[in-house]
């Protein structure tokens, strides 16, 4: 099976909003062996979102829509798939039951303007919207599904994740494909081909490799297609089990896990505290870590010491340290962790530093040099790496990196 994505809005195609919608999409529709053929980016207007859905390939089977369904003059969504699947708007108790619950909870009393929301075309199925006052739809044409979901993320996630994949895999027929990913930290990608190489040579027609790059991961998609989906996911698990023995702790997860996430379930079940100390990532670490709910049962919390006397006064960093090795320095970045891991009273202390860039190298210390240091029960343990001279994406590998490291450390704790 396949599908298609549409992302409506005008915010997407000047750059004032990155469509995280359809990555989410994509990826739910991943985990579901359904192959996501193309994606559209429209403006908000009938005419381009019109050609949108007369241009959707013959073979499609799903079709998925987002954004254009607010209580604003420029949300023109559901009027335009009105026109064109046809009927006429009608109210839909239940949604409108949702909203005023939905407000009632903000001691609010809804609006006209909310109440319009509850009128759905007749033509389409009505998704009720726990998180918002815009209802999914669901629309179906000659075999193919419609499914149309506000813009606003955590809406669209709500509507696909918690209604629209469950309907899809209760009611649908069973697929023959079958994907896995295995996410990996602190190799590049040509570096993971050459130890796969042997491997993947072997791979038979049924089965697929796909080499996903980004800032400080790769992803590591295996497919596999053969008569039932059962069979599918037979040939996909062992392809796994292979590559795990091959690569071993440069795996951290699998489908959608984060290194974050991970991370802090490491040590949640170790029963184990963090602290983090940081220079060149600037707090990035922090809210990776805090953006993982629950993550308050095992982060104590963090330091941005972004100069040398903030590291000496509140880190205990001594400043002949500084003096001698610099702050971007192996014996710097022990010196922090283990001076936030002691202020703290955590189990684990991490720490970086470096230089960032574009400014600020040397020919010792170049820009892209970082310093990251763990401190933990079983001592304290520090490395220097090079990531180049991009700022954004030096400081995403390094706060990855840090993870990653700690992760290691972390996993050698016996629960």
């Amino acid at each position: 099976m396949q599908a298609e994505i549409i992302a409506i809005g005008d915010e997407i195609l000047i750059g004032q909003t990155i469509d995280t919608n359809s990555v989410f999409i994509a990826a739910q529709l991943n985990l579901q062996g359904i192959r996501v053929l193309q994606k559209k980016v429209v403006a908000d207007t009938a005419e381009a979102i019109r050609a949108a859905l007369d241009t959707v390939h013959p073979d499609t089977r799903y079709v998925f829509m987002t954004g254009g369904l607010g209580p604003t003059k420029d949300d023109i969504t559901k009027k335009t798939l009105l026109e064109y699947f046809g009927g006429s708007m009608e109210f839909n108790e239940a949604v409108w039951s949702q909203i005023q619950s939905l407000f009632k909870g903000f001691n609010r009393e809804p609006k006209e303007v909310h109440r319009q929301q509850a009128f759905v075309p007749s033509s389409c199925t009505a998704i009720v919207n726990d998180t918002g006052t815009a209802p999914g739809m669901r629309f179906e044409k000659d075999g193919r599904f419609y499914f149309s979901t506000p813009g606003v993320p955590y809406e669209t996630e709500h509507l696909v994740g918690d209604k629209i994949i469950p309907w899809i895999t209760e009611t649908q027929i069973e697929g023959k494909l079958y994907h896995k990913t295995l996410i990996t930290q602190g190799i590049g990608e040509s570096d993971l081909a050459e130890i796969l190489k042997d491997w993947e040579d072997q791979l038979g027609d049924s089965l697929k490799l796909a080499y996903l790059p980004s800032p400080g991961l790769v992803r590591l998609r295996l497919s596999g297609q053969a008569k039932s989906k059962a069979e599918s996911k037979n040939l996909v698990e062992q392809g796994i089990a292979e590559m795990r023995a091959l690569l071993g702790d440069l795996i951290f997860g699998e489908d959608v896990s984060s290194l974050e996430e991970i991370v802090g379930k490491s040590l949640q079940v170790r029963n184990l505290s963090l602290a983090t100390a940081e220079s060149c990532t600037g707090g990035y670490i922090g809210h990776l870590i805090t953006s993982i709910p629950g993550s308050s049962e095992y982060y104590l919390g963090g330091l941005v010491a972004y100069s040398n006397a903030l590291k000496v006064e509140y880190l205990g960093v001594k400043p002949e340290t500084i003096e001698a090795h610099g702050a971007v320095s192996e014996e710097v970045a022990l010196q922090m962790a283990e001076g936030v891991r002691k202020r703290s009273g955590s189990d684990f202390g991490l720490a970086t530093t470096g230089v960032a860039g574009p400014g600020g190298g040397s020919a010792e210390k170049p820009v892209g040099t970082v310093w990251i240091a763990v401190a933990g029960p079983q001592g304290s343990k520090a490395k220097r790496y090079h990531f180049g001279n991009h700022r954004q994406r030096n400081i995403r590998r390094s706060a990855l990196m840090a993870l990653d490291r700690l992760r290691k450390e972390v996993q050698k704790i016996e629960i």
